[in-house]
């Protein structure tokens, strides 16, 4: 919690409102993280869920499966995840896996299935006082773009997706991007040729490991 920043990102379920507190009187927003289109066996909600509403394995996520967005059982979970990031305290929040449609999710979810659920969690996160961030699913971003205040992307860079993010920007609305690194060496190379290309284009990139455990962080904003 030392970094000088203005936005924490954590977890919805794993901070204590002690955190999000200390965090509030260090003067930082914090944006809370949940998965909104994935059920994780390891959740404290996880036995409210249907298992009809539970499809496929999401790839390299091990106990973590996607979910049928369609439900009105996952709807309404998602209803009460929102309930507890405004009873914490979040300013924010961050659903993640909000694109299944474009994914192997065991359901038949069409594109309109995924924008009438995200627009369904952008609509109730307001009504709660919450921002929202878009994650990912920048294919969607034009026709979610005055749902969602702003966007967090994981990799635009590695899949050159970043052009998705610039409609955002052009609205003025904030543009958070991580990069994945091993090693702190990989993450300076990798630095040197992007952050040049994000800072023009608008975007707040971090270099960060995937396990996000703090063995090096390299923001291109304040450092390049």
């Amino acid at each position: 919690t030392s970094y000088d920043v203005d936005i924490y990102d954590i977890d919805l379920f794993d901070s204590p409102i002690e955190l999000i507190s200390q965090l509030h009187s260090d003067r930082r927003r914090v944006v809370c993280y949940f998965s909104a289109g994935s059920f994780e066996d390891w959740r404290e909600d996880a036995p409210a869920f249907q298992p009809d509403d539970i499809g496929n394995q999401l790839d390299g996520w091990e106990g973590e499966r996607w979910l049928d967005v369609r439900s009105p059982a996952v709807q309404a979970i998602m209803l009460t995840r929102l309930n507890l990031a405004r009873d914490k305290g979040c300013d924010g929040v961050e659903p993640d896996n909000v694109d299944g449609y474009d994914n192997d999710t065991g359901f038949p979810l069409t594109a309109e299935d995924q924008l009438t659920f995200n627009r369904f969690l952008a609509d109730q996160a307001h009504a709660r006082g919450l921002a929202i961030a878009l994650k990912n699913d920048g294919a969607q971003l034009p026709d979610l773009l005055s749902h969602y205040d702003f966007a967090l992307n994981e990799q635009c860079h590695e899949y050159e997706e970043c052009q998705d993010l610039a409609p955002l920007v052009a609205a003025g609305k904030a543009a958070f991007n991580v990069e994945y690194r091993d090693s702190l060496d990989a993450a300076t190379q990798l630095a040197e040729s992007i952050c040049p290309r994000a800072n023009a284009a608008g975007l707040r990139t971090l270099i960060l490991t995937l396990d996000l455990d703090d063995a090096f962080r390299i923001s291109c904003f304040d450092d390049f």
